[in-house]
């Protein structure tokens, strides 16, 4: 390996708009699979089968690609101008995770990745293998071995430069390169993220249970969200950033220097009115381009009509009431929760007269039952 072929990537990094490069060694990460496997068999994954379907390969990078010889990590900023928590003040609007209110990630970074990888495998002769989010590799374990950061209390990467905003992209490389220092956990005695929580989604500093989690409710999870979440969720209707906000280390984070991850007029702090009148063609129409839109309408407008339910504004009524006849069961029974918290008790036995499922319905009627209690 040509000298100095290090400090030559971490430029071109720089060079490529990277606000966070590090390199690990394979070996660097011994008790990721023993954590995963912890983590899966108390079935704290939910419904992220994906996540055990390969787990065998996420446990170190040699698992997935024995070629490889060296993990390059790097961090892209998308850190907010203002203050994400603020979007919560107003019930009748949604708060959209700010990872999520600019474009899609996978593509700017991914992107910038291939570029820096074709660069390196120029230079060094050797294969490699690219990595954004969507294959089995562990990036925060690897990221915070190649020193970008650390994997915080609440499980999530802290960077002292960054807080807790930067996408993670991965090189796994056949090439022999020296590794950075590792860089060592900085949360101390602090324990805010944990007592941020809505849903106590951390049964202890280090992990997390995602079957209580809010980003994980409303993005990955397919069913009704549970009756325990749906009041803590209040005007989330994708993901949650209250952990990653309240971390004392966001002080240092300048504002990302990435425009297209700037919230655009359609995913800032939107009007639950408009939400809730989305049908497939129109959901897609506005989230083009963003996060919002993988999760699909069926499961957005769900956590839309959770939020007007607990906007305690009977505006919301009228366009409720019309998802009584949403194609979606998953709408549907969230609309009759909604306008249970909505409605006079006369008002909503009318609407069940008129709208109560047949028994093949299961979840609507259940919702519908729930109401004469």
């Amino acid at each position: 390996m040509m000298a100095g072929i290090e400090t030559w990537l971490a430029e071109r990094a720089r060079a490529l708009g990277f606000d966070a490069f590090g390199i690990a060694g394979t070996d660097a990460t011994p008790d990721t699979g023993a954590r995963l496997a912890a983590f899966l068999a108390a079935g704290r994954h939910g419904d992220m089968s994906w996540l055990a379907d390969r787990a065998h390969l996420r446990a170190a990078p040699k698992s997935l690609w024995p070629e490889a010889r060296s993990v390059i990590a790097v961090g892209l900023s998308y850190a907010p101008t203002s203050d994400p928590l603020a979007a919560l003040a107003d019930p009748d609007r949604g708060a959209i995770s700010v990872y999520a209110q600019g474009r899609d990630y996978h593509d700017i970074l991914k992107g910038r990745l291939k570029l820096l990888a074709g660069q390196l495998a120029a230079r060094s002769g050797q294969p490699l293998k690219v990595f954004v989010d969507t294959a089995p590799v562990m990036e925060k374990p690897l990221a915070q071995a190649a020193g970008i950061g650390w994997q915080g209390r609440h499980t999530n990467l802290v960077s002292r430069e960054h807080g807790s905003w930067l996408f993670l992209g991965i090189i796994y490389s056949a090439a022999e390169l020296a590794p950075s220092a590792p860089e060592p956990d900085h949360c101390g005695s602090c324990r805010r993220c944990l007592d941020a929580c809505p849903t106590a989604a951390f049964p202890a500093p280090y992990q997390l249970d995602a079957r209580r989690c809010l980003a994980y409710l409303t993005i990955e999870h397919k069913g009704p969200i549970g009756t325990e979440f749906r009041v803590p969720l209040g005007n989330r209707v994708f993901g949650c950033d209250d952990c990653l906000a309240v971390c004392p280390w966001n002080k240092f984070a300048d504002a990302s220097r990435e425009a297209r991850f700037a919230a655009s007029a359609g995913t800032s702090v939107p009007p639950l009115a408009e939400l809730l009148a989305l049908d497939d063609a129109a959901f897609r129409q506005r989230f083009a381009g963003t996060p919002v839109k993988r999760t699909g309408r069926d499961r957005f407008v769900r956590n839309v009509a959770i939020a007007a339910g607990n906007s305690g504004d009977p505006g919301h009524v009228d366009q409720l009431t019309l998802l009584l006849a949403d194609a979606s069961p998953l709408v549907r029974g969230m609309a009759v929760w909604a306008l249970a918290r909505l409605l006079p008790r006369d008002a909503l036995d009318e609407l069940r007269d008129r709208h109560e499922p047949n028994e093949r319905d299961e979840h609507v009627l259940e919702e519908w039952r729930s109401t004469r209690v």
